[in-house]
């Protein structure tokens, strides 16, 4: 069996006359965090949508532990081991943050209609649940209301959510983005725990101290296509890396 979580060969994704990704070939290791930076519109979020099956490959193949995957739709992806957090965080806010928990754990059900409309809130669910949210941190919250819940613990109910899918491969998408220094210590040592699991986790992050200090590699995009890859100290002196990215306001966070 392959020791790749996900392989992507040849990937592009075309809107009109836009290559928004645009032959992009990279592999990635099980058990592995890898980071995937670039400048703004540098085709990041799109790989994240060809990945996790919101968008469909316009040519190239991509595969999840060894499986070709273009063209599945979302919730296929979550059931093949898929789990993602958003750069911008929408929690059910009028839900609990127990509750929030309880349907990501529901995904099982959703293979149908008689499926979906079993009972989701059960003894189990909630135990398995507050579990989930031990992990991250929040269980002492776990019956407030989600919107209530300031951008950090936000961030953890997001983290808690993606876990509940029982992935396989995490997608972190701007997962540190607007959180205070001690935020981002404490989500740092939570996504190094998930990777202790056997969780891979991809990662786009803007913060480049945070890119650098957390991922064992790098695959650096510009422009939808691949400029540079591998480990943060190469990536770091790159000079392709500065010039397009590093160079322009972050040389003085990647040290």
């Amino acid at each position: 069996m392959s020791g790749y979580i996900l392989e992507l060969d040849g990937v592009c994704r075309y809107f009109g006359g836009l290559k928004a990704v645009d032959d992009v070939s990279f592999r990635m290791k099980k058990g592995e965090i890898l980071g995937l930076i670039g400048p703004n519109g540098a085709g990041k979020t799109t790989c994240f949508n060809l990945i996790s099956g919101v968008y469909s490959p316009t040519r190239g193949r991509i595969t999840l532990d060894g499986v070709s995957t273009g063209g599945l739709p979302p919730y296929k992806m979550a059931a093949l081991g898929v789990g993602r957090t958003f750069q911008v965080v929408k929690p059910f806010t009028s839900l609990s943050v127990l509750n929030n928990v309880q349907v990501a754990l529901g995904l099982d059900r959703y293979g149908g209609v008689g499926r979906s409309l079993s009972t989701w809130n059960t003894k189990a669910s909630s135990d398995e649940a507050m579990e989930i949210l031990e992990e991250v941190g929040i269980a002492s919250l776990a019956h407030t209301p989600s919107g209530q819940l300031p951008l950090g613990n936000q961030r953890r109910l997001e983290l808690a959510r993606a876990l509940a899918l029982k992935p396989k491969l995490l997608l972190l998408d701007e997962t540190f983005s607007g959180l205070r220094h001690e935020e981002i210590s404490l989500l740092s040592r939570l996504v190094r725990a998930v990777r202790e699991k056997g969780i891979s986790v991809l990662l786009i992050e803007h913060n480049m101290k945070v890119a650098m200090g957390l991922s064992d590699r790098l695959v650096v995009l510009n422009r939808g296509r691949m400029l540079a890859e591998g480990s943060p100290g190469e990536v770091r002196s790159d000079p392709k890396v500065i010039e397009a990215y590093l160079g322009k306001g972050g040389a003085g966070d990647a040290s």
